[in-house]
């Protein structure tokens, strides 16, 4: 029986500056309204152009979906919170954020793999790529990137959820982070701890070492490309990926491979704030700046806006 006391957790958010907290507030949500603008545009235009109807934008739209997913677990409550000037959540609420956001964010490290390995075929094995990127396989790898992500951080959530939180109930952290809320409960968890280390380590370091072989192969056959345009276009294709990769990747080796302690904190929320709202804010102007099709779908769309809007009118 869960012999839980407290019903809410304190969330110390960012400054105790309400002047502060209302800039802050009109930045992350500037921002968020701009990620999920820009995600639904990628989805859209990957869904409407016929020309975008390939592996790599259909792993694209579905990074899309995730990042709208991943970004939304933890910035509308966060918004909330700082224009009412509250600091609470509730402990079902904030054991559904810590939930979503872990099972968004894991899926999303299959999934950039995934995005690697479509990158790995398409440029060192372009004459299969079809026969082996066919429909069937896509969808099998988003099912399994998705499978990964729930089954992985299953385990360890119900684990969480099932122990005692008797007081104290704050959080120093924006939102239900593991490290700060383990170190609430009532018990002892280093067994969670260990699991939760082994669990991120397996799911950040496998898919990136995933990647890492991915790009040491592409690099290796572009390098080999006689023609310097055919080695820029190979590049061209890749590059929006591998910033997505370090930036993602980057910032979550940080807050969950390297122990940490409560004197890290603070910083881990600068951290955590590149990975929860910069990282899906910058992803779909990566992807839309450096990528000429999008561009050009884009541009399509725009002018069959305009054109219907015109014969509407």
């Amino acid at each position: 029986m869960n012999s839980t006391m407290v019903r809410e957790f304190i969330l110390l958010g960012f400054t105790g500056n309400r002047k502060l907290e209302i800039s802050l507030f009109l930045v992350l949500f500037g921002m968020y309204i701009l990620t999920i603008m820009g995600n639904v545009i990628i989805i859209v235009v990957t869904l409407v152009d016929h020309h975008l109807y390939t592996p790599m934008y259909f792993f694209l739209r579905h990074f899309a979906v995730l990042e709208i997913g991943f970004t939304t677990s933890i910035t509308p409550n966060v918004l909330v919170n700082m224009a009412m000037g509250r600091r609470s959540i509730s402990i079902s609420g904030c054991f559904t954020q810590f939930f979503l956001y872990f099972v968004l964010g894991t899926t999303e490290f299959f999934l950039l793999a995934v995005m690697s390995v479509d990158r790995y075929v398409a440029i060192c094995n372009p004459l299969r790529y079809s026969t082996i990127m066919h429909g069937q396989v896509c969808s099998l790898l988003i099912l399994c990137s998705w499978l990964g992500g729930f089954l992985l951080i299953l385990g360890p959530a119900v684990a969480l959820f099932q122990m005692p939180f008797c007081g104290p109930n704050t959080i120093n952290h924006f939102f239900c982070d593991n490290g700060p809320l383990i170190k609430l409960a009532c018990i002892d968890t280093s067994l969670l701890e260990r699991m939760d280390f082994l669990i991120a380590t397996i799911s950040l370091i496998g898919t990136l070492i995933v990647t890492i072989v991915s790009y040491v192969n592409i690099v290796s056959s572009i390098l080999r490309i006689s023609s310097s345009t055919g080695r820029q276009k190979a590049f061209s294709t890749c590059a929006s990926h591998i910033t997505v990769v370090s930036i993602t990747y980057g910032s979550c080796i940080f807050m969950y491979i390297k122990p940490q302690g409560n004197s890290e904190f603070n910083f881990s929320k600068s951290v955590a704030i590149l990975n929860v709202v910069v990282s899906p804010f910058l992803n779909p102007f990566i992807y839309c700046l450096r990528n000429r099709q999008v561009q050009d779908a884009l541009r399509t769309l725009c002018r069959q806006g305009t054109g219907f809007c015109k014969r509407s009118v």
